[in-house]
């Protein structure tokens, strides 16, 4: 499923520094039948950004890791091998305080 963003609201941030952007994701995925295991969303500081981290859903499916600006930028894991798709191959390595900003609550 695509989600299209509206790239007024990207740059905004709301009280809790969670861009109203990856708020909108978090919204979407509100609206979506529950996954098993449950969405999640972390944030972290990954090379001098804060970035946001989508866990992959389940079984080789690829992450999602995004930007302040809810721009992708690559799928550190998942997919058939785990291994993502190879353009963020140091993420695991050097990522740096972890942040779980929403966990799906509905079983």
């Amino acid at each position: 499923m695509l989600t299209l963003l509206d790239p007024k609201t990207c740059n905004k941030k709301q009280a809790d520094g969670i861009p109203q952007c990856m708020q909108q994701m978090i919204t979407d995925y509100q609206n979506r039948p529950v996954q098993n295991p449950s969405a999640e969303f972390y944030e972290y500081d990954y090379k001098g950004q804060k970035v946001f981290y989508m866990k992959p859903p389940c079984c080789d499916q690829l992450s999602k890791l995004y930007d302040s600006n809810c721009n992708f930028i690559c799928s550190p894991d998942g997919g058939i091998i785990g291994k993502g798709d190879g353009k963020c191959t140091d993420f695991f390595t050097e990522r740096k305080n972890e942040k779980l900003i929403w966990k799906d609550p509905r079983q």
